[in-house]
């Protein structure tokens, strides 16, 4: 079921999108949900029924705006070289443990809007599967992972390539505004895999980045475990699970982004998160 938070002109809401179709969730009688209320199979089984038997109010998904699916994370964590195509295109040896770090929260921006380009900074595109945790979580055991995520959606990891390289670590080089787009919707349903997907990233309309979730060294169930074991997780924080190989950075030659172009990360059974990239 793909939930989204959309604004029609009315201010922020959330639905459930069903082909062109935004069934409206403030119809429902519980309300809205929570990121908790993802991680309940019996609202979720409640929401679908609303909204396959017609009454909650549908809207055109042509006719809203759609919005980032966690606008103001409490985290977000992501996960370096997690692709095993990735650490072949830097020649790096695969790590025994997750690689983490992290965004700023205020990175988020929605489908459709802007990546801006800091002057004089080189920009990287990375498509990445987000996790967003649903319950409180602390120690938990892989095979409990999945009982306390709210669903799946896309994250483009933008990148200052400048600041990476010359601080040395991740943090301001990950962090200029913008540089989260997430969306265009957020997946909870236990038919989807999140181990077993493909993602792409497109600029321009030429596939920059092809690869399959299969290629993860540290599927979502280790890596939320690992991370919930050096910290506490809330409902609401991003764990982003790194990249493919075909970043722009690594590329022969170099190929990164301009101002002008459109990036397109699209992650099977969740969409595509499209953000056209401008000036400073």
């Amino acid at each position: 079921m793909q939930f989204v938070r959309y604004n029609g002109g009315g201010g922020p809401a959330w639905g459930v999108r069903t082909d062109q179709e935004i069934h409206a969730l403030a119809d429902f009688p519980a309300g809205e949900p929570s990121y908790q209320d993802l991680t309940n199979p019996r609202y979720l089984d409640r929401v679908e029924q609303a909204a396959g038997n017609g009454t909650l109010t549908t809207l055109d998904a042509n006719e809203v705006s759609l919005l980032a699916p966690v606008p103001r994370p409490p985290k977000i964590v992501c996960a370096g070289l997690n692709y095993r195509d990735h650490a072949e295109e830097q020649d790096e040896e695969i790590p025994d443990v997750p690689l983490l770090f992290a965004k700023a929260p205020t990175t988020v921006t929605n489908p459709g809007s802007p990546i801006v380009h800091p002057e004089g900074e080189q920009v990287d595109y990375e498509v990445e599967l987000a996790v967003v945790i649903g319950r409180r979580a602390k120690d938990l055991d892989e095979d409990e992972v999945r009982d306390y995520v709210a669903g799946y959606t896309v994250l483009n990891d933008v990148s200052g390539r400048d600041a990476q390289f010359s601080d040395g670590q991740f943090f301001r080089g990950k962090s200029y505004d913008t540089f989260s787009p997430m969306g265009p919707a957020l997946v909870a349903d236990d038919d989807f895999d999140p181990n077993a997907v493909d993602v792409a990233l497109r600029v321009d309309g030429e596939t920059k980045q092809s690869s399959n979730t299969e290629q993860f060294i540290f599927d979502v169930d280790e890596l939320v475990s690992y991370i919930s074991a050096n910290m506490t997780l809330e409902p609401g924080d991003v764990v982003s699970t790194g990249t493919p190989g075909g970043v722009g950075i690594f590329r022969d030659p170099v190929d990164l982004l301009e101002p002008g172009q459109t990036c397109e990360a699209e992650i099977e059974g969740i969409g595509t998160l499209t953000n056209p990239v401008v000036e400073e």
